[in-house]
């Protein structure tokens, strides 16, 4: 008797059991996973979005369109360029540089070099007036207009060098360093006074060129380089003053003629107010 009155009591308790755990897992949405499988599951795809995320954006698909190559006047300048502070640097850009880029406002050096650059104009550099130091060695420019450096007072290293040039234009006053070497420059194409009010100028190349006589030398020039070039002349005003016997040129420590036609000893009191020989033909 007490056997069966035990029965009765365990077997509604575990039907009322089993109806709870039931309900529980009925709480989940229609067509779900039971609960421990979809424990299972949020945790997979929690640690996939997490590798996904982890990926480098180097692997993820790129739809977009691959452009053609163009012009560099259509790029940022500092995609084409390595632009560092107050430093920009464009060494045989590609696709080609043909005119000078767009720089940004506080450039103080820029090297344009192996490009090709052909022309500078009066717009090129007009707002950029931090500028110290300009490079464009190895260009194709033929052309600079006159103005073009006109308003960098502070500009003092000016290289042109292996370019195409037949004239110089007007030049910055403070400059220390001036290059135009190996360009086709003839004496017509450089100003009587292109250099004359040039009072800090230091170093001035001008070898390999087309010129017939030397241009007017500041005396503040140390180092001249007149080599290969088409100089038939050099007087006694070449560098010294025939009206002043008294007058030195201390600075000038480097000059060289070789290459040129001219004959040196041809007349010994041109260097007489100097205290190095020039290199050249004495015989």
């Amino acid at each position: 008797m007490k056997a069966l009155l035990f029965t009765c009591m365990l077997v509604p308790w575990l039907v009322a059991a089993s109806a709870r755990r039931s309900d529980q897992d009925s709480q989940l949405i229609p067509g779900s996973l039971p609960g421990r499988e979809l424990n299972g599951y949020f945790s997979d795809h929690l640690n996939t979005r997490r590798a996904r995320r982890a990926l480098p954006l180097a692997d993820e698909p790129d739809d977009s369109p691959i452009a053609e190559e163009g012009d560099a006047s259509d790029l940022p300048t500092c995609l084409l360029c390595v632009c560092l502070t107050g430093s920009v640097y464009c060494e045989e850009v590609s696709p080609d540089m043909t005119s000078v880029p767009t720089l940004p406002k506080e450039t103080a050096y820029l090297y344009a070099r192996f490009n090709k650059i052909k022309k500078i104009s009066t717009k090129d550099f007009a707002d950029i007036v931090t500028l110290r130091r300009i490079d464009l060695t190895g260009n194709l420019i033929s052309e600079i207009e006159d103005g073009a450096f006109s308003k960098l007072a502070l500009l003092e290293i000016l290289t042109l060098a292996e370019n195409r040039l037949v004239k110089l234009p007007m030049l910055p006053a403070k400059l220390t360093h001036f290059n135009a070497n190996n360009n086709l420059l003839k004496t017509k194409g450089v100003k009587a006074n292109a250099f004359k009010k040039m009072t800090k100028l230091v170093n001035l190349f001008l070898a390999d060129n087309q010129l017939e006589a030397v241009p007017h030398i500041p005396d503040s020039v140390r180092i001249l380089h007149l080599q290969n070039n088409n100089i038939t002349e050099v007087s006694i005003n070449t560098f010294c003053r025939g009206n002043d016997t008294y007058y030195l040129r201390p600075s000038l420590s480097e000059v060289r003629l070789d290459g040129n036609p001219v004959l040196l000893s041809k007349n010994p009191d041109s260097f007489t107010c100097m205290k190095v020989l020039p290199i050249g033909k004495y015989r």
